[in-house]
């Protein structure tokens, strides 16, 4: 079945408001309006710039989905520094990346706090993308099979099929990621084919013939058109080529390459 690609752009910890704003119009200008019922496209900035970049895109009708970096699982409480679920429904986020490589390596987000997420995010109407993947390390003793099905059956307990089927996964290799290196098509075909099929088990062949599976680690321009032909790979989950509004929109373009 057709499924609509996905591109999503994470600007980390990248643009204050005044940046943001002026990237997500030239994003918008740049892209027209001839990409409708072709591709999806969501702009993921940090907390602060949500408010700014929430108003441009509804003011100016903006075809580009407000997405979010992270969240908590609690819709409030005595967290200091973290945003709710809730908060971010308020301001029509539609998309909150989950489980990002960063968030498990540098701050220790464990399986159990991702699936808390998951289901905090759907509760409150919006979509999670859910990250999964694995170090160098693990993939060169062969463990990429074991660390991706693992967190990805993790992450989607207690989410019934018909909510699996509507989610996005990310599939980001956490060595291709900031490194320049980059998944061949093949090889990163190969793992999101191993994520789908983990899929089928855990929510069934209809899910996971639906749900989205993005590929991230160091998409450009140059790389994005052949990692799209891939049968598994509906959409890319891009970073630090993101930030540039040329770049990420030669990206959104991958079909006119």
């Amino acid at each position: 079945m057709a499924r609509l690609p996905l591109i999503s752009g994470n600007w980390k910890m990248h643009h204050n408001h005044f940046e943001a704003l002026s990237t997500v119009q030239k994003l918008s200008y740049l892209l027209g309006d001839d990409l409708d019922g072709k591709v999806e496209v969501s702009v993921h900035p940090p907390l602060t710039d949500l408010r700014t970049v929430q108003t441009t895109i509804e003011q100016d009708k903006m075809a580009i989905a407000l997405g979010a970096q992270h969240c908590h699982w609690e819709d409030k409480g005595a967290f200091t520094g973290e945003v709710a679920p809730s908060m971010l429904a308020k301001l029509n986020v539609r998309y909150v990346i989950v489980g990002h490589s960063e968030r498990r390596e540098v701050f220790g987000e464990t399986d159990e706090w991702v699936n808390d997420k998951v289901l905090a995010i759907l509760r409150h109407g919006m979509t999670p993308i859910l990250c999964c993947g694995e170090t160098l390390e693990e993939r060169e003793a062969g463990r990429t099979e074991e660390k991706v099905a693992g967190q990805v059956r993790a992450g989607l307990r207690g989410v019934s099929p018909e909510q699996v089927a509507g989610l996005v996964l990310a599939y980001e290799p956490i060595w291709a990621i900031g490194t320049g290196r980059t998944a061949t098509p093949e090889d990163a075909q190969a793992t999101c084919a191993l994520v789908r099929a983990t899929v089928v088990e855990v929510a069934g062949p209809e899910a996971a013939a639906a749900v989205r599976i993005q590929y991230g680690g160091s998409v450009k321009p140059a790389n994005a058109a052949e990692l799209m032909a891939q049968p598994d790979i509906d959409g890319a989950l891009v970073g630090g080529a993101s930030l540039d509004a040329e770049e990420f929109a030669r990206i959104v373009r991958f079909g006119d390459a």
